[in-house]
């Protein structure tokens, strides 16, 4: 936090305007807008709120699928079956650790052979980093499937210059604390089309009808964003850009300092845009490092430092147990040798220092 979103959040508190929405809100959804392409934004008390509302729009429902990549955290299948629909699940591609596209168009030509597409199709922009939309949305358009952004971790990312969160029909960001920028907890959905977009508001709403009490026609949620945290959430945007300069600043450190070690991977950059390194994130071969990713990160918790392996595939959690996979393999490979090192935007040189020295005192000698 700085200066800047202190005053904002004093200036909603002294005007006693405390109530879910009021003028922070208005004006954070207009500069997110400004920032997203000129897209219209909701803006929610959550990203997991902005998933479910735009499966919402699109109508999915009981007995639907929506295929979602399994390298991924929960957060992205759980809205699915909110709405009695389930995950189907698509492996990663090795180059960039996002949807595998060309299992994606194999998986929906399959389906179509047997008359059963999928209501959705969710690709998520991984650890800050685009997934590969040209043949994405081009496999989407040929079957007529919809397609949603999850960008929840990739706000400041670009693809061929366009902003992460307008890529697909609908995109949701989010701004839980662990984010790069933060409302404490939050949200947006977005979309170029404005009639989804005032749905979505109006489910957020509890669905309440335009009568003079209280009447409904539609089962609604309480997913609007309070004005407080919209006043804390327009100071941050105006840093996104610092913080996303930070966190590949981290990235840079760490890859000058550990990629060089014998079975040390970092998690690619593709050409196709610019990704926020939201987390560093990097694989070890236990057979030329000397040890395993486990070992690695239960040597650095010793040292009071946090790191947490890659997220576990969704095809591998109990809950999702049964669902549709098509691929795996590199999911599993990546969490079963993938780390995130510490990548806070504060981070010092001399944090990022600490990590490299734990690390690298693990690693085999070179010969």
């Amino acid at each position: 936090m700085g200066p800047r979103e202190r005053e904002l959040l004093l200036g909603a508190f002294d005007s006693n305007w405390i109530a879910p929405l009021g003028p922070n809100v208005d004006a954070f959804e207009a500069e997110l807008s400004r920032r997203l392409a000129g897209q219209h934004v909701a803006a929610l008390a959550s990203g997991t709120s902005a998933l479910h509302l735009a499966l919402c729009v699109l109508g999915v429902g009981p007995g639907d699928e929506v295929i979602v990549p399994t390298l991924t955290f929960a957060a992205s299948a759980n809205p699915v079956t909110y709405l009695g629909a389930r995950p189907a699940f698509v492996d990663v591609s090795a180059s960039t650790w996002t949807m595998d596209p060309v299992l994606l168009a194999e998986e929906l030509e399959k389906r179509s052979r047997k008359g059963k597409l999928p209501k959705a199709v969710m690709t998520v922009d991984l650890y800050g980093q685009c997934a590969d939309y040209d043949p994405i949305r081009a496999a989407c358009a040929k079957h007529g499937v919809p397609l949603v952004e999850d960008a929840a971790e990739g706000l400041g990312a670009t693809y061929r210059g366009r902003p992460a969160g307008t890529l697909g029909d609908l995109g949701a960001i989010s701004f839980n604390g662990n984010k790069i920028i933060t409302t404490s907890g939050g949200g947006a959905l977005i979309s170029a089309n404005e009639r989804w977009i005032a749905q979505a508001r109006f489910l957020a709403t509890q669905a309440r009808d335009p009568a003079p009490h209280y009447q409904h026609s539609y089962v609604g949620y309480n997913y609007r964003l309070s004005n407080l945290l919209a006043a804390v959430g327009r100071g941050q945007l105006e840093v996104l850009d610092d913080r996303v300069a930070k966190r590949r600043e981290n990235f840079a450190h760490y890859r000058e300092h550990l990629g060089q070690l014998p079975g040390v991977e970092f998690m690619p950059e593709a050409d196709y845009g610019t990704a926020t390194r939201w987390l560093t994130a990097l694989t070890i071969d236990p057979d030329r490092f000397g040890c395993t990713r486990e070992d690695v990160r239960r040597h650095l918790d010793a040292l009071d430092i946090e790191a947490r392996p890659v997220w576990k595939p969704m095809h591998l959690q109990p809950v999702f147990s049964g669902c549709a996979m098509r691929g795996g393999e590199v999911a599993e490979r990546l969490f079963r040798d993938g780390l995130c090192l510490p990548s806070g935007s504060s981070l010092t040189e001399g944090d990022r220092d600490r990590v490299v020295e734990a690390v690298r005192s693990l690693a085999r000698p070179a010969h």
